[in-house]
């Protein structure tokens, strides 16, 4: 049984139909990456398994249980955790205080700071930076804080919406860096990427949509050799 399962979902933005009808799988312990251009329907369809969209129909099955009609703050405790686009930190609070609220949905206190020192040892800038106010962090602190705020509700699956958007190609190393070693301690992948390549490069398999509809699917090694996808996507 896959962990998580996407059947059938139709999402509207009005009368708009933005995605349709569409079905995949993410399998425990797999990276899957979802690529294609801007409007795609990638964003929609995130914010659709965690809860912050409603889809007009289909199924949402997380580790056999429908959350269709789950509340996100729900669908969190089940283990699931959002890396939304644009990094979204609270940038008032400190840090630290970013960090905490990741934990929200968790009470025990010892297992909270055990996570605490396990974001900061894959990511020693934030523990450096602990006190400073989030809004001041550069882009890639900022997105690094965004990923370690993720794992503080200690996902079994974490979905991430263009990690790299913005940051230079050395800190896009990083990230995806940091997003193998995220799958390599447990943690199952689910990401949204437009640079397609650096995708493909960490992915397991891929899902490639176009307005609303997956149009290929695969083994991410095989798609990198696709000579449809290399023209469409890779810039080859």
């Amino acid at each position: 049984m896959a962990m998580l399962e996407v059947k059938d979902l139709e999402v509207y933005y009005g009368v708009i139909r933005a995605i349709k009808g569409i079905s995949f799988e993410v399998n425990e312990g797999e990276i899957i990456a979802l690529i294609g251009a801007n409007g795609a329907g990638k964003t929609t369809i995130l914010h659709t398994v965690t809860g912050l969209i409603k889809p007009k129909a289909g199924q949402v099955i997380f580790e056999g249980q429908d959350i269709t009609k789950t509340p996100a703050h729900k669908i969190v405790k089940l283990g699931m955790a959002h890396v939304p686009e644009g990094r979204r930190v609270f940038s008032q609070l400190t840090v630290y205080q970013n960090l905490k609220m990741g934990a929200y949905s968790r009470s025990d206190k010892e297992e909270i700071e055990d996570s605490l020192q396990k974001v900061y040892k894959r990511f020693p800038r934030l523990e450096e930076r602990k006190n400073q106010v989030a809004g001041t962090l550069s882009g890639g602190e900022q997105q690094m804080l965004a990923m370690g705020r993720a794992l503080m509700s200690n996902p079994r699956i974490i979905l991430m919406d263009e990690p790299s958007m913005g940051l230079s190609p050395i800190l896009v190393n990083e990230i995806f860096d940091i997003i193998q070693s995220v799958s390599a301690s447990g943690t199952t992948v689910l990401l949204v990427e437009q640079n397609a390549k650096k995708a493909l490069g960490i992915a397991d398999r891929a899902y490639v949509l176009e307005t609303g509809n997956i149009v290929q699917e695969g083994r991410a090694a095989d798609l990198m050799d696709d000579e449809s996808i290399k023209k469409a996507y890779l810039g080859e």
